[in-house]
């Protein structure tokens, strides 16, 4: 929708400047110029005495297509392993199917990959799988080609991904291709039943406000989502699906990068995603030296080591470490926050922890309000207490 000024009619009386409430209209060149922007609120139409102006209307989009259906979720794989988000995703993935009354199909590109069929024990009544040395590097044009051949062929109604650095990555450019929408970073998916919608609710604004987001008029709705937002279910072996193998034709890709080498974060030693214990630091640690103090209690406890986006900032810690709304979402069984306020860009990260062990010497930190065991008291004296107690 926008508004069009017709220059042979108008007469440039400037009737439609002033009238304009969002002051968008403005001489210039002997003419009236529209800037950035015009609502098409019709304003300045209303008040044009010589039919010089017109709102044009946008045609209304083309009903979405009854003949998708179909949830599908692309298993990510690493070096031939199935990543746990895939096993998340199927977990919702199966009860949206449910919901739907529709079939549920996992799609797993990559080489050699192990356990496929723990796809279909965890929900999947298909796993189409595309087995090549080609996609051992998970190349993205070669995986772009790949999902949107099988997209175009079998037309799902809905298309999950991990929000990891690759489906943050290709997914999109698959979504491009097919003139489709896509709502990143999901924390939460349900059903419209009526009108076959995929509800994908999203942080915005900083997180300070959970958007729910439609695609009502294109298929396949297309979502990725976070880890660790859905808990993966118990597999069910007694689930019958069907594995069904697809060739990969590279001759038809034109790849326009090339892997050189993959270099892998070695600090990470235990990756946050997959960690069932975090140990997490904060501003309240005071400058990088201190993260060595986490890093001894982590390692006693076997953990992983993570951080606020303050301490990121401040360049004392790589960004793989950050926990929150800019970083990872985490779900382990413990997670201790140290010298983290609490800031809720943070929490939208760790919230969901099943035991959340905070200290901080600020009682009001709004950390507190999350913890299942709180702590009130100065970092550099606990975090030592608890090192010299795993010592024994």
């Amino acid at each position: 929708m926008g508004i069009k000024i017709d220059n042979e009619k108008c007469a440039v009386c400037g009737n439609c400047v002033p009238a304009c409430p969002f002051g968008v209209l403005e001489f210039a060149d002997n003419k009236i110029l529209i800037k950035e922007g015009c609502t098409a609120c019709g304003a300045c139409r209303d008040v044009c005495n010589y039919d010089a102006i017109t709102v044009e209307q946008i045609q209304s989009a083309a009903p979405p297509d009854a003949a998708s259906r179909g949830v599908w979720v692309f298993a990510e794989t690493r070096k031939g392993a199935l990543k746990k988000v895939g096993y998340e995703l199927l977990s919702r993935g199966r009860e949206l199917a449910d919901t739907l009354k529709t079939e549920l199909c996992a799609v797993a590109l990559g080489h050699n990959i192990a356990a496929v069929e723990s796809l279909i024990a965890q929900g999947a009544d298909k796993v189409y799988l595309v087995d090549s040395p080609d996609l051992a590097d998970n190349q993205e044009d070669y995986l772009t080609h790949s999902l949107l051949n099988l997209i175009k062929e079998h037309r799902p109604e809905v298309v999950l991904a991990g929000a990891t650095a690759l489906g943050r990555s290709f997914f999109p450019r698959v979504a491009a291709i097919l003139n489709t929408g896509l709502t990143a970073d999901c924390t939460g998916l349900d059903i419209d039943v009526e009108k076959r919608l995929l509800l994908q609710t999203r942080p915005t604004f900083g997180g300070n406000i959970m958007a729910t987001i439609t695609c009502p008029n294109k298929r396949p709705q297309m979502s990725t989502v976070r880890p660790r937002v859905f808990k993966k279910a118990a597999p069910d072996a007694g689930h019958k699906g069907q594995i069904i193998k697809v060739d990969f034709k590279k001759d038809s890709v034109t790849a326009k990068t090339r892997l050189l080498s993959f270099v892998e974060d070695l600090t990470e030693k235990i990756k946050l995603e997959d960690a069932d214990i975090i140990v997490s630091g904060g501003r309240g640690l005071g400058k990088p030296e201190n993260f060595k103090l986490l890093e001894e209690l982590a390692g006693l406890m076997g953990a992983a080591l993570g951080s606020s986006r303050a301490a990121v900032d401040e360049g004392w810690i790589p960004y793989s470490h950050q926990v929150g709304q800019t970083g990872k979402t985490v779900c382990p069984k413990l997670y201790i926050a140290c010298g983290i306020s609490g800031a809720i860009q943070h929490l939208a990260g760790m919230q969901t922890s099943d035991c959340i062990v905070a200290i901080n010497d600020n009682p009001d930190a709004p950390i507190f309000q999350v913890a299942h065991y709180g702590i009130v008291g100065d970092l550099f004296q606990v975090v030592p207490m608890m090192i010299q107690k795993l010592k024994g």
